[in-house]
């Protein structure tokens, strides 16, 4: 066993985690400050210069609350399932790469692994979230809860279909499976140009994955309390609220990676080193896409929501693939 890999991996993974964990923290203080702004109100201002350790009040304060658990529950899994939706979120974003082959940060390059089916990878880990709502509702003992799991389940099924035939484009014209091949293949033109079907279908269907507005049915206040997390509270609340947002992050790299040239700067300005900013830069501008859509549109009705996916999304992401494969094939 080659000890020196191994502490590598292990420093990456740390630093990957943290480095979520933080973006997620200050995501809550981005979008509740953006909100109020859209609203004409003031948002988190009190807690440090401009609220920016309020989420570090937040976190404080939800470490220390009770963690209840109701009389019905179903124990085990009821404490297992925050922890499955967290750390599936956290493995997810494993093979994404956020610079250059040529950029080393201490002796390493920037990604934690370089699969050669990175993206089968990252859709595979991603589809695992499911267990963690669905189990968290079935396991409180709520029927309000399971409701919204049940509802959960049926959303990211069909929406993630259209989502993954939508990065199969980019992945024919790519030619690879390999995230960094695929930024690599875009040095010439961001792949959001040919396929902006494909990528219009994956930033909806994107929505839907990560049960934001206005695709938050499993959460409908209206109809459901707080759907699958109603009963939870504390850290195990937290968890549930960390990997959506986290999901949110790994989203929006991968439309950033397949669509946007990945850590490239736009018409190759500056030197490939910045890349890691261009990066973080582009997700930024995803999580604002996630806010503003939040603040703009009312919620969907589950029935549309469902129509919507099955016979708008599906047919219009299996068109692109189509076409895609054969203008691929005319061009060879």
């Amino acid at each position: 066993m080659n000890w020196g890999n191994l502490t590598e991996y292990v420093i990456k993974a740390l630093i990957i985690a943290l480095g979520l964990l933080g973006a997620f923290a200050y995501m809550t203080w981005f979008e509740r400050r953006v909100v109020a702004r859209m609203q004409n109100r003031i948002g988190p201002n009190r807690v440090g210069f401009q609220g920016l350790l309020q989420p570090i009040a937040d976190g404080v304060k939800l470490i220390f609350k009770e963690q209840f658990i109701p009389k019905a529950a179903k124990k085990p899994v009821f404490i297992i399932a925050p922890m499955i939706s967290l750390i599936v979120a956290l493995s997810a974003f494993a093979v994404i790469p956020v610079g250059p082959a040529s950029l080393n940060i201490f002796g390493a390059k920037p990604w934690l692994a370089d699969l050669d089916i990175g993206i089968l990878y990252a859709l595979a880990v991603s589809s695992l979230a499911v267990y963690g709502i669905t189990l968290g509702g079935w396991a409180s003992g709520n029927k309000y809860s399971l409701m919204g799991a049940i509802r959960s389940a049926a959303q990211i099924i069909s929406y993630e279909l259209s989502l993954g035939l939508a990065l199969l484009g980019v992945v024919v014209l790519a030619g690879s499976l390999n995230m960094n091949k695929i930024v690599e293949a875009q040095h010439r033109i961001w792949f959001f140009i040919p396929e902006i079907i494909a990528f219009v279908v994956y930033v909806v269907a994107a929505f839907a994955e990560v049960n934001r507005a206005p695709f938050d049915l499993p959460e409908a206040e209206q109809e459901l309390i707080a759907g699958y997390h109603t009963e939870y509270s504390g850290l195990r609340f937290a968890m549930f609220f960390a990997s959506e947002y986290i999901n949110m992050i790994t989203v929006s790299s991968i439309a950033t990676t397949f669509f946007l040239g990945g850590w490239r700067p736009p018409f190759d300005l500056g030197p490939l080193e910045l890349g890691p900013l261009w990066f973080i830069l582009k997700i930024v501008v995803f999580m604002f896409l996630f806010i503003w859509i939040r603040a703009t549109l009312p919620r969907f009705k589950y029935d549309r929501l469902m129509k919507f996916g099955w016979q708008v999304l599906l047919p219009l992401a299996v068109l692109n693939l189509v076409l895609t494969s054969i203008v691929v094939a005319l061009t060879a």
